[in-house]
């Protein structure tokens, strides 16, 4: 039976539901020197709660595609706290890094399958690292594929699949590694109207089922409205403004949050 565990970076989790699933306090991150610099990030501080669907919203260049990195250590913070279910894994490498990263899963924009594998043995693909045995990975790669619809294509290449059934096979191999917390960077910019409604369906029903944390980083509102329950609006690298989507989108308090919320609603 599909099911999630209920430890977290090798059972140092709190157990207290009031500490957030992930913490950032006052991440930095800068690319280049001198004239050439870029300040990605400008002291991003956020809670995320456990079991929130959590949206990280912005235009182009707002800092979105870093700080996910930064979450999962892909990007080191030049300055500033990550905390993962009350841990601080900033400072984490080496073993306890890869560990770390195999409890976060992560799905794409692009996808990222792995083309030469059939949908089963790109869910399959984690197990394996994980030293998992052949019968114990093919049976938990089913299932996934079952949760998410689609068993019947389970020796299909990527190649055979629609863009929203490459979509969900590759939310089944983030689920591979039983996380407790999900990152989505633009999982929809590649999906047409209607599969962006059932692959964000899906997301819910994740997140209802299993008691997912999910953070979504997306640059569309209406993505956002659909299935968050907070969001914070990241411009030039700063959160200008954070908190309940319906509170956002009724007065938003910051130019950059009346834009978004303005494109949203030219484009419903």
């Amino acid at each position: 039976m599909l099911h999630i565990h209920n430890g977290f970076l090798n059972g140092k989790a709190s157990g207290t539901a009031t500490v957030p699933m992930l913490r950032l306090e006052n991440v930095q991150k800068t690319y280049g020197r001198g004239a050439n610099q870029v300040q990605a990030l400008r002291g991003v501080s956020i809670d995320v709660m456990p079991g929130e669907i959590f949206g990280i919203i912005g235009l182009s260049g707002a800092g979105k595609s870093t700080l996910i990195r930064c979450i999962n250590l892909l990007e080191r913070p030049q300055a500033g706290r990550v905390y993962i279910d009350g841990v601080d894994v900033t400072d984490y490498k080496g073993a306890v890094l890869r560990s770390m990263r195999r409890q976060i899963g992560m799905v794409f924009q692009h996808f990222n399958l792995l083309t030469n594998r059939t949908a089963l043995g790109n869910v399959t693909f984690p197990m394996e690292i994980a030293g998992l045995s052949r019968r114990e990975r093919d049976q938990r790669a089913l299932e996934l594929l079952e949760f998410v619809g689609l068993r019947a294509k389970a020796h299909r290449y990527p190649s055979e699949l629609s863009g929203g059934e490459k979509q969900r096979v590759g939310i089944a191999r983030a689920l591979a590694s039983e996380p407790r917390l999900l990152l989505c960077d633009e999982p929809t910019s590649a999906l047409d109207p209607e599969t962006t409604a059932s692959f964000l369906n899906l997301l819910k029903d994740i997140n209802r089922r299993l008691g997912l944390t999910i953070v979504m980083v997306t640059h569309q509102m209406h993505v956002v409205r659909a299935v968050c329950g907070r969001v914070a609006v990241l411009d030039q690298g700063r959160v200008a403004e954070l908190g309940t989507v319906a509170e956002v989108f009724a007065a938003p308090k910051t130019e950059a949050a009346r834009r978004l919320v303005k494109e949203a609603a030219i484009g419903a």
